[in-house]
């Protein structure tokens, strides 16, 4: 296996065990998986978030008005991983149900990541909303 290999592979059973953190409810296992600089840009968020502090206060005014998503299905599908000394991206469709037979949520990724201290974490995380389930307001 090649380094590149093992990067992409490294960056992949990162994502899925970030959005398996989701799922479970681990925010601290969640966010081992971003830099502390992390840029936040998604569809459903008020403007970029620049960093992890951002991030962390959206989330907080969130939580506070009980709007924490609960989800039955949150998976990367579909991933596309290029690896470039210690920098890669990750493209992929991220499927999001909130009952295992909702209409699926589809948003597309970009996740630039850096290599730092042997580890693989996200610095740009960039998620657009293609479709949302039938139904949805």
């Amino acid at each position: 296996m090649t380094f590149a290999q093992a990067g992409a592979a490294e960056i992949a059973a990162g994502i899925d065990d970030m959005y398996a953190a989701f799922l479970a409810g681990d925010r601290q296992r969640f966010d081992t998986h971003l830099d502390p600089d992390v840029t936040t840009w998604e569809t459903h968020l008020p403007g970029p978030l620049r960093t992890r502090a951002e991030l962390d206060e959206y989330r907080a005014r969130r939580d506070a008005a009980g709007q924490r998503p609960r989800l039955a299905v949150l998976a990367a599908r579909d991933k596309r991983i290029d690896v470039w000394d210690d920098f890669g991206v990750a493209r992929y469709e991220l499927v999001a149900r909130l009952g295992p037979d909702d209409e699926p949520e589809i948003t597309r990724v970009t996740d630039v990541v850096r290599r730092i201290d042997g580890r693989w974490v996200i610095v740009h995380h960039h998620a657009e909303l293609v479709r949302q389930p039938v139904g949805a307001a």
